[in-house]
């Protein structure tokens, strides 16, 4: 570990605190509907869809809304890979893509999770990767927003039937924060050397007089929202470590600020909504320990390097599988970062890592990638956890658990349980299959452990929204093409539909005044237990499947008996 690499992750931290105050504030103002400068084109959209903004709905119509537009998303995007060939924009001649795999693509998109079972450069036309993938990088980025906002609703309303309207939550999220900035973002990827052309592929003269095609087009449009909206899904193969998508290091860093700002943003909106803003710095601060705890152990450990590859006189850090115009503690970063989010972009080959520096990565999306999170994402399930630990500390006062203001009782525990449990038996019940099929063992590159590893981080990945992955699993096959598009849908409504009932039923009830008995949820003791119990649950939770892969791994190389 260097001081240049601490100075980069210091710099990171404090930037992203000091700009979650004023993307707090902007979507405060769009989660209380204040007037936009473009009213007048948000109240042509909802004229022309037929929609009443004024209108509220029940959680019950709320979740209707949102299953049969991404249902509906699903349909389309799956119909545009399979089309492919016969629609404009593409100059490459793509034909329709493979019909599980456009499955799976579709899926993946609508849900935010982007796992890619194909090179984009060489299977998408433009029209498909503009139409089709950056239109749901906007809208399930906005899908996410969204229930963030119903799910603050029923914290901050009381004695109300209503959590908001869908439509109205998805298009300001869209119109006013989501497009302005990706707007913004672009035009300065573009100005770093980002491409942004419908044009061909590009043919160019090597050193040695051959010709190499060089993939080209709408790249910096769709880099701007895949790492705002926290989608993570690449033009290129390669994904973010392709120097069309990252030329620089600014660059580099410039993408971990649009990933966080967001989701930390949200935090602050929630406390601004339930009348305290300390509750929304509490919450932050819970993130940013266990952000920065998973940072110091990943950068730690591929700093570290491979004592095996020491004893042969390969000294210094584990540099294998990453992009030498980053480094050791830049990868390391990206790596946590789009890992404690739902973003999955990638500059590193996380199945190069280290064992241990690959499992914080993986740990971070097995706690539900909480840790900031995905654009709404973060939020409700972090606030899930907190429900969880009012309840714990509850038990402790002796009393009925409250939080801001609203009792939680056993309706709310048992949502909250099923939101919880939801993706570790996706994840857990899935691996398990694929451990014992021909076909799920016939993915992984490795055997023993690292095998198990791969095929764990895929589930993992899939059910959290991520979308990275060890590379050296095969994931274009029938059996992972269907299981994974399961896992993501599962992983995805499987938490929101839950999140959308509490929502419902703390709207619907009263506030109650803070008393001598209650538990503050503002402190430092506070931030420890909601840090602890994430931690706890999660570990109780995966502790077992991460002794077969990682740890095992780990135990292996200080053993010497695995390079």
């Amino acid at each position: 570990m260097t001081l240049t690499g601490w100075s980069m992750i210091l710099l990171f931290t404090v930037l992203i605190i000091a700009l979650a105050k004023p993307a707090g504030d902007w979507m405060y103002a769009l989660y209380s509907r204040k007037e936009m400068p473009l009213g007048f084109l948000e109240r042509g959209f909802y004229k022309l869809a037929g929609i009443d903004p004024t209108a509220e709905q029940s959680w019950v119509g709320y979740a209707v809304s949102l299953m049969v537009f991404n249902l509906g998303g699903i349909a389309l995007l799956f119909a545009i890979l399979k089309l492919q060939g016969m629609l404009p924009m593409n100059p490459q001649g793509f034909g329709g893509m493979e019909t599980l795999l456009a499955f799976n693509t579709a899926v993946s998109f609508v849900t935010n999770t982007n796992w890619q079972n194909y090179g984009g450069e060489s299977a998408l036309s433009n029209l498909s990767q503009m139409a089709g993938l950056t239109v749901q990088n906007f809208l399930s980025a906005a899908v996410g927003m969204a229930v963030a906002f119903a799910f603050i609703r029923g914290f901050a309303r009381k004695q109300a039937s209503g959590i908001g309207n869908f439509w109205v939550d998805v298009t300001r999220a869209t119109l006013y924060l989501l497009l302005p900035i990706s707007i913004v973002l672009a035009l300065a990827y573009v100005v770093m050397g980002v491409p942004q052309t419908f044009g061909p592929s590009v043919v160019a003269t090597t050193m040695e007089g051959a010709k190499q095609t060089i993939a080209v087009g709408p790249v910096a449009s769709q880099l701007a929202i895949k790492m705002l909206g926290t989608n993570g899904g690449g033009f290129f193969n390669a994904n973010s470590a392709h120097p069309f998508e990252n030329p620089t290091a600014l660059s580099n860093f410039l993408q971990m600020i649009a990933i966080f700002v967001l989701g930390a943003g949200l935090t602050l909106t929630f406390g601004k909504a339930v009348g305290n803003i300390r509750q929304g710095w509490a919450i932050l601060a819970a993130m940013m320990l266990l952000f920065l705890v998973g940072v110091a152990v990943a950068y730690g450990a591929e700093a570290a390097g491979n004592p095996i590859h020491h004893a042969l006189g390969v000294a210094g850090g584990n540099m294998e599988g990453k992009e030498v115009r980053f480094g050791i503690a830049a990868t390391a970063l990206f790596a946590v970062v789009t890992t404690a989010t739902s973003c999955g972009a990638v500059i590193g080959m996380h199945d190069s890592f280290t064992a241990i520096g690959g499992l914080v990565p993986m740990f971070n999306m097995q706690l539900g990638e909480l840790v900031i999170g995905g654009v709404g994402s973060g939020l409700y399930a972090v606030l899930i956890y907190c429900i969880l630990a009012v309840f714990i500390a509850g038990l402790m006062v002796g009393r009925t658990p409250e939080y801001v203001g609203k009792k939680i009782e056993g309706r709310e525990m048992k949502l909250a349980v099923i939101a919880i449990a939801v993706p570790p038996l996706a994840i857990l019940g899935l691996t398990a299959v694929a451990c014992v099929t021909g076909a799920g063992l016939a993915g992984p590159a490795a055997k023993g452990a690292h095998g198990f590893s791969e095929i764990l981080y895929a589930f993992s990945s899939a059910a959290a929204n991520n979308g990275s992955a060890f590379g050296g699993l095969s994931g274009n096959t029938p059996f992972y093409n269907l299981l994974l598009a399961l896992n993501m849908f599962v992983g995805r409504f499987g938490v929101i539909l839950p999140v959308l009932a509490i929502a419902g039923g703390l709207a619907a009830k009263r506030r109650v005044p803070e008393g001598p008995g209650s538990f503050p949820t503002t402190g430092l003791l506070w931030i420890g237990l909601l840090a602890a119990i994430i931690v706890i649950v999660g570990g109780l939770t995966f502790l077992p499947a991460l002794a077969l892969g990682p740890i095992a791994d780990q135990a292996q190389v200080a053993a010497g008996t695995l390079l």
